[in-house]
């Protein structure tokens, strides 16, 4: 009854406070994202005031700076992985190159995962059936819901160009204001298409799980596009085919080309439209993609909780595999020519992010990197898919029956462990395999190692995650991810400039070797798997306790 008063104070607040049919779905999707865009905003913005100040304490002379520019500008892996790096004789080119790509791809999952729970997420929750009985329509619903959206992104632009703005005034900084505000604008770029990318998902997914997987293999093809052109294989072309290379194009800070906004708007513009056509085309509930409304009756797996996870996950998870197969792939292909470029401050760098040495195991060393990133979402999208079964009513049905609490959640870890395992040996294998093609001569046992050895932090991160499931079930979402961006914010800043090691160890990925630039360290890879399996522990005995709560 408490659970109840709730949901319906939630949804009349709004309405007692002035809403109306044309402005409350808006007003409900603008709050949340607000709040997101700030957190995120603030995250964008000290890492670019990091980058600015630090580049006048690495490189104090003329000749430094000569030699960095002379190193990476030449450089095709590093182009590859991180961009093109022009002036960096300057605090300008320098900030561009060491931030920009990460702050890419951490806005377009801030945009994907934004989009898609405030739309399919809502409407998974069966709220929307609530709103669509009043004088709306799922058009109209939709198109507020993309305006929320963009109150949101408002937000994340401007916390990161406040910051922005008064981190480049001192002299030894000196970004002017314009500058500023459209490096901002280049930051967030990949933010706005992506949310226009997960509410295009949102309607042809039947699921919020499968509409997020959907974005994030879209964005995982679009880094590898990019990573292609970047990698000095004559086809800087397909620059052009990526929405990761039209923002790379818009050079901010260095030499500005304001043209490439123009496929940025039109592509988030056509995608909003498309949207919003596509939810007027379907029944509320329904999908775009959605399966059969009348088959045979499956019941495989449908054994018990572990069984059925598996039938309900295994669809985004063979999403996850096969971008993390693609991307494996490709930097097999890349590394033995990209490896052949590393040397001087190049070199260095790749010691800083784990990879000592040069070669195609220090390149993989480093792009594997990207491969426990993905390994991480897999980890995060287990337990965010946990908590929504409970949001959204469906473990009711499990725990009324004789199925205890601890086998629910434990049957779920054991899928998600099994996930993860299989994530790793995915990457080692497929990654093998584009460097064979290549007549690398790396050995299959070390890049096999190499792969297993990506489980470890995503462990970590899944261990974090059941522990803030069981503890505060609310903000299992928002921790998770906080953690996993967290993490890959401080290892790449940790990889350019001077950041304490007591900062570093916050990240996951800063305890995780290199490998197989480096070999594994199993005695850390043990103490995180533990880490992560006592948390997970914690948060079992913690969910057994506690009530069941909703969204």
């Amino acid at each position: 009854m408490r659970a109840d008063r709730g949901i319906r104070a939630r949804i009349t607040a709004p309405v007692r406070a002035g809403g109306s049919p044309a402005s409350v779905v808006a007003a409900l999707s603008a709050r949340k994202a607000v709040r997101s865009g700030v957190l995120w905003g603030y995250i964008f913005g000290v890492a670019i005031a990091s980058s600015e100040i630090t580049y006048g304490r690495l490189y104090k002379t003329a000749a430094q700076r000569d030699a960095l520019a002379a190193t990476y500008g030449t450089s095709k892996a590093m182009s590859a992985l991180f961009g093109p790096a022009p002036q960096l004789q300057t605090v300008s080119g320098f900030t561009v190159f060491k931030i920009s790509m990460t702050l890419m791809i951490l806005g377009a999952a801030w945009g994907l995962l934004t989009s898609t729970r405030l739309l399919r997420g809502e409407e998974d929750s069966g709220r929307w059936d609530l709103l669509l009985c009043g004088q709306t329509t799922r058009q109209r619903a939709t198109a507020q819901v993309i305006a929320g959206l963009g109150v949101g992104l408002v937000t994340l632009w401007a916390v990161t160009a406040i910051i922005t703005v008064l981190s480049g005034r001192p002299s030894s900084v000196g970004i002017g204001v314009g500058p500023s505000l459209y490096f901002s604008v280049g930051m967030v770029a990949t933010a706005a298409m992506f949310l226009a990318v997960g509410a295009v998902t949102s309607q042809l997914a039947a699921t919020r799980r499968l509409a997020a997987t959907l974005a994030a293999e879209f964005l995982g093809v679009s880094y590898g596009v990019r990573l292609i052109a970047d990698a000095g294989m004559g086809l800087h072309g397909l620059i052009w085919v990526s929405p990761l290379g039209w923002v790379e194009e818009l050079r901010p800070l260095t030499s500005p080309q304001p043209l490439a906004l123009l496929p940025i708007v039109a592509f988030t513009a056509v995608l909003a439209v498309v949207a919003v056509r596509l939810a007027g085309a379907r029944d509320a509930g329904a999908s775009i993609l959605a399966g059969r409304d009348r088959g045979d009756a499956h019941l495989r797996l449908l054994y018990g909780p572990s069984g059925l996870a598996i039938r309900l996950l295994r669809a985004t998870v063979i999403g996850w595999w096969v971008a993390i197969g693609l991307s494996a792939f490709l930097y097999g292909l890349i590394a033995k020519s990209t490896g052949a470029t590393i040397s001087g401050s190049v070199k260095e760098v790749f010691s800083k992010l784990g990879a000592t040495g040069s070669g195609a195991d220090a390149v993989f060393g480093v792009c594997f990197l990207i491969e426990a990133i993905l390994i991480g979402f897999v980890a995060a999208g287990q337990v965010t898919a946990a908590r929504s079964e409970e949001s959204e009513s469906m473990l009711e049905n499990f725990v009324v029956r004789p199925v205890s609490r601890s086998a629910w959640l434990g049957g779920r870890l054991v899928v998600a462990l099994v996930a993860l395992v299989l994530s790793g040996v995915a990457a080692g294998v497929v990654g093998w395999l584009g460097a064979a093609s290549q007549h690398t001569g790396m050995s299959f046992t070390s890049l096999l190692g190499a792969g297993v050895n990506l489980v470890p932090p995503a462990v970590v991160i899944l261990g974090i995650g059941v522990l803030t499931f069981g503890t505060r079930p609310r903000a299992t979402s928002i921790v998770v991810y906080a953690v996993l961006g967290w993490s890959l914010l401080i290892v790449i800043v940790g990889g350019f400039g001077t950041v304490g090691h007591w900062v570093l160890d916050t990240s996951v990925f800063h305890h995780m070797a290199s490998a197989p630039g480096v070999p594994p360290n199993w005695e850390a890879n043990g103490i995180m798997i533990g880490i992560g399996l006592a948390a997970a522990l914690i948060g079992g005995l913690a969910f057994r306790r506690r009530d069941l709560q909703g969204a």
